[in-house]
């Protein structure tokens, strides 16, 4: 197993690294698949942060889905026991989702009780949107823009049905997620609302 640690403006000892390994090795036990744990740390430099600011941000890159934890503190050990302690929860979840799934009780989906729906015609070829080439385009054109795009990011379009899409984005840990839907073949963002409840955004060309 690969731990790959970096930090922003911040130098990591030794012993930070050694504490690091031995958090990541207590929770390893829920996917056997790990192949390399990323983490990130940083420092709020705002003196009004102080109690938020340091940074944990922790990856696990696997033969699975990828699990995402982060979490600020006073400090970075107090940090990383609340990121290891919410990816632990979500790897714990994976392992349960992988068993539901292996059994005869696994849950009906959102594409399966749904599929009698009727659907709008679609156009020949699916809309493909590429965000770094339209970052490029914004920043050409529009130099005197007032916002800036501080980080630009592409990944792989993997299609996948809607109860997917949930289910990555709670492992990540984040409040949306755009993905690629499997019976449509058009891009989709599944967001959070409040609670248990979602929200579904499909584009149309």
């Amino acid at each position: 197993m690969d731990i790959v640690v970096k930090g922003r403006n911040v130098e990591v000892p030794d012993h930070y690294r050694q504490h690091l390994a031995d958090k990541l090795h207590k929770i390893e036990r829920y996917d056997h698949k790990i192949i390399r744990w990323e983490v990130e740390l940083s420092h709020e430099r705002n003196r009004r942060q102080s109690d938020h600011c340091q940074r944990v941000e922790v990856t696990c890159v696997s033969r699975g889905p990828v699990v995402r934890a982060e979490a600020c503190a006073g400090d970075f050990y107090s940090a990383l026991d609340q990121a290891t302690a919410k990816l632990e929860a979500r790897l714990r979840r994976a392992a349960d989702r992988r068993r539901v799934h292996r059994g005869r009780h696994a849950p009906v989906s959102v594409a399966a009780a749904t599929s009698g729906l009727p659907t709008p015609e679609l156009p020949a070829e699916p809309v493909v949107v590429r965000a770094r080439t339209a970052v490029r385009e914004l920043n050409e054109f529009d130099d005197d823009a007032p916002w800036h795009i501080a980080r630009c990011k592409e990944h792989m379009a993997v299609p996948m049905t809607v109860d997917d899409a949930l289910f990555q984005m709670e492992l990540v840990g984040h409040d949306f997620f755009l993905y690629l839907d499997k019976d449509s073949g058009r891009p989709c963002v599944v967001y959070r609302r409040r609670a248990y409840d979602y929200g579904l955004i499909s584009l149309v060309a």
